[in-house]
């Protein structure tokens, strides 16, 4: 990334980074740098030690900024793999109203959801993982809340052990999948949309971002989820 393609595009910092009280100065100041980088493909391709030499910081401090920006919903992050799984590209979007049209996630809007690479791709950390979280809800394990569980019930996603048995193994990934978003958005800021959500809904944008991102579908899903019914949509 030469001087050159960098100065010629001005950056754009809106009201809701400028003046927001979670996010640090330089966290900022780097939301508008990725704005200026993004002007001419509606995405920004640098690599985190082109910014780290910008902000004369470590790598591992840029990733971590980048990862809260995409917590906080101002830009997302998409890893592209090759078929041995390495890294071979990444891109940044943000998402707002003026790139709207260059994002392509469903529903997209402005004070919606970082990825530091060196943990893992996709946003859902709740220090426990998959797997194990569906094992605790099929056998109603005291260590999930209440108020979780009654989430998956209005849901109609509660079922025991038996039932899953005789489900095909593609719906009890879907099932799982679901289940574990869900979990993550229960336990996130975004904690009041689950009392907006239908089932049908749910389904349908799983099937959507399955098609769309199925590498990164977990991130790419939660994504959506908030997207929708933070736009008010039911």
């Amino acid at each position: 990334m030469n001087e050159e393609n960098r100065i010629n595009y001005y950056a754009i910092i809106p009201a809701t980074i400028r003046y927001s009280k979670e996010l640090k100065a330089n966290e900022k100041l780097l939301y508008g740098e990725i704005t200026a980088l993004s002007n001419k493909n509606g995405y920004c391709y640098a690599q985190n030690r082109y910014f780290a030499d910008l902000y004369n910081v470590s790598i591992e401090t840029v990733s971590r900024w980048l990862s809260h920006l995409q917590k906080m919903g101002f830009i997302n992050i998409e890893i592209k793999r090759n078929e041995n799984k390495e890294i071979i590209a990444r891109y940044i979007y943000i998402v707002d109203v003026p790139y709207r049209q260059k994002n392509q996630y469903p529903y997209c809007q402005k004070d919606q959801e970082g990825i530091d690479e060196k943990v893992k791709d996709n946003i859902i950390n709740n220090n426990i993982d998959e797997d194990d979280l569906f094992n605790l809800i099929i056998n109603n394990s005291f260590k999930i809340q209440s108020n979780f569980y009654e989430v998956l019930e209005r849901l109609e996603l509660k079922y025991n052990s038996q039932i899953i048995k005789i489900m095909k193994e593609d719906t009890v990934q879907m099932l799982k999948d679901i289940i574990y978003v869900l979990y993550d958005l229960y336990n996130s800021e975004f904690y009041n949309i689950l009392s907006k959500i239908n089932r049908k809904s749910l389904i349908n944008l799983y099937t959507i971002s399955k098609e769309h991102l199925p590498n990164d579908i977990l991130n790419y899903y939660r994504r959506a989820i908030i997207n929708k019914y933070t736009n008010n949509s039911t």
